[in-house]
């Protein structure tokens, strides 16, 4: 049956209405979080109140609340540059530029660079404004303009480099091996993204920060006996400048294969003392005997493969082009279209990989607990809450939807069940 206008216009009114349910629904969410984080401002929880001073607790509070009223007005842009590109002409108009000047393989690198340099540009003067302005207020940036810069210059390069062959193949591949070009472009994503897995420790990071040994002789003597006992092997145990862009802290493994390592931020080992840092270690390691990381990239290679079905079939539909403000239909097109709106339409999948995540990080404290001590690895996470001016207070819906990591309290709870049964 070919594609009639009615179908075109009914696919546009299930987009709105799509983008409609999904932005009341955030701004919803938001609009709790903020309410909960202020109402629960003035006291410490009484689970943290021996550890953690109300002036903290404050401004852990503040530093969410304003993070999410900033958060509303990136939502708000973001919708906004969607309906330009899409309903508002954007898209077309982009082809109409380049189509007369470029064909074939070039035309939808040129089209893709060009959506994608436009939402970078809409979104430096945010990005600025959350580093220079609310992490300056809380007193964790380090970083400098020109250092901001030199990073998004370097950024810039690194994806024309390395973006560039790979849109370039992903297109012919679409272009010529015919109905089953999903099949080919899927073995290709998810070879290029095992490439880059490999080769980010020693090629890419070092691009943006530092990396040294580890030089505590016993701090490293102390990780070197809990990597032993785990059976875990990495390329080397490294010390990341990360002090020089923020005053948050954090640990890491990186790589893959041989090239695994383990990082620490120099903000973590000024912070903690060396039976905290083993048991955050231990919690990274947990995630690696639980195959966190393989599960993840399984997960996310199963989700590549659906949507290259999907787009596969959307591709061919008329409607899917018309109902979206587009009024030419090739490859290029397609695709843009197709990760414009996908977030809109899976949205609601967000609390089902975060309730994964959360999984993954109890998993990983419970073997922590059991290799490492789970008393160590609390009075570390109070101290990374603290440092990080992280809530204690979430609203409990926001947190079912947007949270990687559990809940302090309820991370907590379980760490000192774990204890006692350990």
């Amino acid at each position: 049956m070919p594609d009639t206008p009615p179908l075109a216009a009914n696919f546009t009114l299930i987009f709105l209405a799509t983008l409609t349910v999904t932005l009341v629904l955030r701004l919803w969410l938001a609009r709790r979080q903020i309410a909960h984080v202020t109402t629960h401002r003035a006291a410490v929880p009484a689970q943290f109140a021996d550890r953690i001073q109300l002036a903290a607790h404050q401004k852990a509070a503040d530093y969410c609340v304003t993070r999410t009223r900033f958060g509303i007005f990136g939502l708000v842009i973001e919708t906004a540059v969607l309906l330009a590109f899409t309903l508002g002409g954007g898209l077309q108009a982009l082809h109409e530029f380049w189509a007369p000047r470029l064909d074939g393989l070039f035309y939808g690198v040129a089209m893709m660079f060009s959506v994608m340099g436009i939402s970078a540009l809409i979104d430096i003067p945010q990005s600025l404004y959350a580093q220079f302005v609310i992490e300056e207020k809380f007193g964790f940036n380090r970083m400098t303009l020109k250092l901001y810069f030199a990073d998004l210059a370097k950024q810039t390069a690194l994806g024309l480099a390395i973006g560039t062959p790979a849109l370039l193949l992903v297109l012919w591949l679409m272009a010529q091996m015919g109905p089953r070009w999903w099949l080919y472009v899927w073995l290709f994503w998810c070879g290029f993204n095992l490439l880059i897995l490999f080769i980010y420790p020693t090629w890419i990071a070092p691009l943006f920060n530092t990396f040294k040994p580890l030089e505590d002789d016993a701090l490293k003597k102390r990780i070197e006996a809990l990597l032993a006992r785990c059976g875990f092997a990495s390329s080397g145990l490294f010390v990341m400048d990360g002090s020089k862009r923020s005053n948050h802290g954090n640990a890491y493994f990186t790589g893959f294969g041989k090239t695994k390592r383990i990082v620490f931020f120099d903000t973590l080992l000024n912070r903690l003392q060396p039976a905290e840092i083993e048991s955050v270690l231990a919690h990274e390691l947990g995630h690696f005997k639980h195959r966190h990381v393989i599960k993840r990239i399984v997960l996310m290679f199963a989700m590549a493969l659906l949507f290259l079905l999907a787009l596969g079939q959307l591709m061919q539909a008329e409607w899917f082009f018309a109902g979206l403000g587009v009024n030419t239909q090739n490859t290029a097109l397609a695709l843009i279209l197709f990760f414009l709106v996908a977030p809109v339409f899976t949205f609601l999948l967000t609390p089902l990989m975060s309730l994964l995540s959360r999984r993954h990080e109890f998993e990983a404290d419970r073997y922590a607990a059991t290799h490492a001590s789970a008393d160590d690895l609390i009075h570390a996470l109070v101290k990374l809450y603290e440092d990080n001016a992280a809530t204690l207070t979430p609203d409990p819906l926001h947190s079912v939807f947007y949270d990687s990591h559990p809940p302090a309290a309820l991370r907590i709870a379980r760490l000192t069940e774990a204890k006692q049964a350990t």
